[in-house]
């Protein structure tokens, strides 16, 4: 089943909850489609009067900056030995050279990798656990994972949200359209149609 159909059959609260779930638990570390979760939420919002639009971004940013915090904690106890561990566990995500190009991405931007990591899904599972493995000051990272999830998870919920109201608002409009472009297709085929058959009948005549 398509996951905004999923969503369709749930009630709107089990939808927040399951979005801040999914995206905290993604920011944490662990490998899941947190930003499909959003999108299909939002897009979903957009149709059905019973999510707000509101509420879902909230619960998608404190999912967002609870789960990074959590994987900020977990990477500053865990240190190397907890990426090793991952690695073992999810080689796809947390490959050797997955974990090499999301260091080099935090020696070289710092809290900015933190922040912008939001919008990539590789940085985005890592830069909780690697901010904490790498002993970011703390400071230094709730600044810039309080500012990256409000920006991410809120401003794609808010983008999302309107696209979809607008996309809704085109297609009824393309419908009508299309029906007014089918009727006067139509129209125009049996008027040619008839043309030429009346041109046809003379020479049926004459043969």
């Amino acid at each position: 089943m398509h996951v905004q159909e999923w969503l369709e059959t749930v009630p709107a609260v089990a939808v927040y909850a399951l979005v801040g779930l999914v995206i905290g638990l993604e920011s944490l570390g662990i490998p899941l489609p947190g930003e499909i979760i959003l999108v299909s939420s939002a897009l979903l919002a957009s149709q059905h009067g019973a999510i707000d639009p509101v509420v879902l971004g909230a619960s998608a940013t404190a999912g967002a900056i609870i789960g990074d915090s959590i994987g900020y904690a977990i990477g500053r106890k865990g240190g190397r030995p907890l990426l090793a561990w991952l690695g073992k566990k999810f080689p796809k995500h947390f490959s050797e050279g997955h974990i090499a190009t999301a260091e080099r991405s935090f020696e070289k931007w710092g809290m900015w990798a933190v922040f912008f990591g939001r919008f990539v899904a590789l940085l985005r599972i890592f830069a909780g656990p690697l901010a904490g493995v790498l002993r970011m000051p703390y400071w230094k990272f709730l600044i810039a994972n309080v500012l990256g999830g409000i920006v991410w998870a809120g401003g794609t919920t808010a983008v999302i949200y309107y696209v979809g109201i607008v996309a809704e608002s085109w297609l009824k409009r393309f419908s009508w359209l299309g029906l007014v472009a089918a009727v006067l297709v139509g129209l125009t085929s049996m008027l040619v149609l008839k043309r030429k058959a009346k041109k046809a009948q003379p020479v049926t005549a004459a043969e």
